[in-house]
């Protein structure tokens, strides 16, 4: 069964680093515009990324047959 998953696991891997380097890019404009405090957004791509990370972890796993 794992390997049903597989596919949408790749893609929501490739969305989780989409996501990282779409944070990392926030930060950087942040420092070069001279801002001391995270960026708002940043802190929402992160928790999308997290999110989304746990979700490919999640189709990864055995099935265990229980809830």
């Amino acid at each position: 069964m794992a390997d049903e998953f597989l596919e949408i696991r790749v893609r929501l891997e490739a969305i989780a680093e989409e996501l990282a380097d779409l944070a990392i890019l926030r930060l950087r404009e942040s420092i070069d515009a001279g801002g001391t405090e995270l960026p708002l957004d940043e802190r929402r791509i992160t928790r999308a990324r997290r999110a989304v990370e746990k979700a490919a972890h999640l189709l990864d796993e055995p099935n265990d047959g229980g809830w």
